[in-house]
């Protein structure tokens, strides 16, 4: 797929800035630059989304990881993996994700995060009274809410690069272990 808009030119402190961050400029920030105001908003919610403390790092890489493989955005997959590794999470568990629901790697409680993160993301939504009750039990009110607003952001995001065209730019490929292919979708996840 091609992108659907132009990339727009960075600002070269912020272009140098993502290049320290990613290696290259992330394709989908060039397509946000279209509407400079809209893209540092998104960079800066991004930013504070993830400095949130209250849910463990993984379970949100994971259930972002998820979102990505249901809704198809590769480069959700490509990047998130890529800091994953970055953030010194779990790669063998984290390259698994696209096959989470046939993959022996996870706890019950990720699968249960995975789980939610998909139900989240159907349309319209299917998560259960269970399924919250049971996530709020083990996770808290603080993690709870957190982990559901991440994924809510996560719904933005691979909706946004899926419907612009964006699609993974091989950040993955530093990883050592190869990103899974969710089953059934062949060219969802990237090759790394």
């Amino acid at each position: 797929m091609a992108l659907r808009v132009p990339k727009a030119e960075l600002p070269a402190d912020l272009r140098d800035n993502m290049i320290r961050q990613f290696g290259s400029v992330p394709e989908n920030v060039e397509v946000l630059w279209n509407n400079p105001a809209l893209a540092r908003d998104n960079l800066e919610f991004g930013a504070k989304a993830g400095a949130w403390k209250a849910a463990e790092p993984s379970l949100k890489s994971f259930a972002h990881m998820a979102v990505a493989a249901q809704i198809g955005c590769s480069w959700c997959l490509d990047v998130g993996y890529f800091q994953a590794r970055n953030d010194d999470l779990d790669l063998a568990k984290a390259s698994q994700v696209p096959r989470w629901r046939t993959s022996d790697v996870f706890t019950p409680l990720e699968r249960d995060v995975m789980a939610y993160a998909e139900a989240m993301s159907n349309t319209p939504l299917t998560v259960t009274d269970e399924q919250y009750a049971s996530l709020l039990e083990r996770l808290g009110p603080a993690a709870m809410v957190e982990l559901t607003t991440y994924i809510a952001y996560a719904n933005l995001a691979t909706r946004a690069n899926v419907a612009n065209g964006v699609t993974s730019q091989g950040f993955s490929e530093a990883c050592e272990i190869p990103l899974a292919e969710a089953p059934g979708k062949s060219g969802a996840a990237p090759a790394a």
